[in-house]
């Protein structure tokens, strides 16, 4: 089988792309009924004040992550065209490269305002 891969991307580069490996699963909730496709799952920002530093909010819980370079890139790649019937072998073509990935490879820290903790004081000292 044949495959040829396109890159229309002429004089100008290709569009960056980025990784984002979390180590353990990301879950839904069990009432969650629908497609997990356009799902927001948190908030990626990245600090102004050091060039490799992200933060991963989820919820209630905060991830630190680190960006580190790819020892080989990877390519983005859309299947355009495959026809059993006549033949044609299948296209591909380069949508973006992905030379970095940003890691977050600690546990995540647990974000409890100061009126939920004093919250939790209350009720613990009130059960016993």
């Amino acid at each position: 089988m044949e495959i040829r891969v396109k890159c229309r991307c002429g004089e100008e580069e290709c569009s960056e792309w980025a990784i984002v490996e979390l180590q353990g699963v990301v879950e839904t909730q069990a009432s969650f009924q629908g497609s997990i496709q356009n799902l927001e799952i948190g908030r990626l920002c990245h600090s102004d004040s050091s060039q490799g530093t992200y933060t991963f909010t989820v919820g209630y819980h905060e991830l630190a992550g680190s960006k580190v370079t790819l020892k080989k890139p990877l390519l983005v790649l859309k299947k355009l065209q495959f026809d059993e019937v006549s033949g044609k072998a299948t296209e591909l073509e380069v949508v973006g490269i992905i030379r970095t990935k940003i890691l977050f490879k600690t546990r995540p820290k647990p974000l409890i305002s100061g009126n939920n903790l004093s919250l939790s004081v209350l009720f613990l000292i009130g059960t016993n």
